[in-house]
């Protein structure tokens, strides 16, 4: 069968850091193999053809509501991170099919509006005390575990160990981390708690994943700027582009080259002392002049109003069902929201983890217009 021609092959050329297919601890619902696909291709393709994944076409990665079409969106972003982890797995001989996987899923439960997005949902729990925190990594694994509706009455994609670790452990926000290598001894039961304080992944491609992920936003967010007339290549300091290169494909190749020479034949990822520092200083540089800046805080201003209000109403009409049901009934908005109670598939949830699960499926589109119809604005 085809499917155990590729796992016996991978078990004979895969580098011996590699996670082979037939190595995996598997789902938590057993399942029986398929006879042409590995249980890493299975699982990206069960991400690939999901609603959620959809989705992220209209989700932002820096900019928010862009008219530009050649904004960067969150979904250009994996795609991005898919690319770039593949070429260093594949130069490494590591399990390409494993990084696409975890690649393709990192960010699936990303918030609409990007960070700020995240943020202001983290707020809005604060102000109630709600007993839980929102980070979009940990809810990337709420997504692909429960939320995701698979098929009629199934929900979750039930996918294999690795890849629900890669997608948890794949925070790219750690500017100052030149080297992973990969906590094997991970259980099932530390994923959660292990995401939560950014301990590495468990697998090498795994930690592939999170390297690529700094790699494909640290350029990509300046050429986005210099369209929006913030920031460009131009004004970074001349030691940066030395050492990096001038231009978002210069500042790739750099560090895909140096992560290949010094990963090799190592169990780690590793990015020379020289080009960590140069990436991190221009990541800072990106927080300073694009994350920070006074265009972003007016667009931040504009997500609070939305996310706030979003979730201020949902949550009074969530413990009011019988408003909420005759709201339902003239009102699009609510009747949306109603059928999203009614099918919920968590047994037990309290009100603010469906609120919150709620908003955090919204493309930016559809919650500026969910709140426009309810404040009419």
């Amino acid at each position: 069968m085809p499917r155990k021609i590729k796992q016996r092959k991978e078990l004979e050329q895969l580098s011996p850091f590699a996670c082979p297919s037939s190595k995996s601890r598997g789902r938590k619902i057993p399942e029986a193999d398929c006879h042409v696909r590995t249980p890493f291709e299975r699982d990206m393709g069960r991400i690939l053809y999901s609603v959620d994944f959809r989705r992220l076409r209209q989700k932002t990665q820096v900019f928010f509501d862009p008219r530009n079409d050649h904004i960067c969106t969150r979904m250009e972003h994996v795609l991005y991170v898919n690319y770039i982890a593949g070429t260093i797995g594949k130069a490494l001989n590591l399990n390409v099919d494993l990084i696409e996987a975890i690649a393709l899923g990192h960010d699936i439960g990303h918030t609409p509006f990007g960070h700020t997005g995240e943020r202001e949902l983290q707020a809005c729990l604060d102000k109630h005390q709600a007993g839980f925190t929102f980070q979009h990594e940990l809810h990337s694994l709420r997504v692909v575990d429960l939320l995701a509706h698979r098929q009629q009455g199934v929900f979750g994609l039930n996918l294999s160990f690795e890849v629900r670790d890669g997608i948890v452990s794949h925070c790219g926000e750690k500017y100052n981390e030149f080297e992973l290598s990969p906590n094997r001894k991970k259980r099932e039961e530390d994923l959660i708690e292990d995401a939560t304080i950014h301990k590495p992944p468990a697998t090498l491609e795994g930690c592939v994943v999170r390297m690529a992920d700094k790699i494909a936003y640290v350029g990509r967010d300046i050429e986005d700027a210099s369209r929006a007339g913030l920031l460009g290549f131009d004004h970074l300091p001349l030691d940066l582009k030395s050492e990096l290169g001038s231009s978002n494909s210069e500042i790739i190749n750099t560090l895909v080259f140096d992560i290949v020479e010094h990963s090799f034949d190592q169990d780690a990822i590793i990015l020379s002392r020289e080009k960590g520092q140069a990436m991190e200083e221009l990541l800072n540089n990106n927080l300073r002049n694009i994350y920070r800046s006074e265009r972003i805080q007016r667009y931040e201003f504009t997500v609070r109003n939305i996310v706030q209000g979003l979730f201020e109403i949902f949550l009074e009409y969530a413990n009011y069902p019988d408003r909420l049901q005759k709201e339902a009934e003239n009102n699009f908005v609510f009747k949306n929201f109603s059928e999203y109670l009614i099918k919920y598939p968590e047994k037990g949830a309290n009100i603010y983890r469906k609120v919150v699960d709620y908003i955090a499926g919204m493309t930016d589109h559809f919650a500026q217009e969910t709140f426009k119809q309810i404040f009419q604005v």
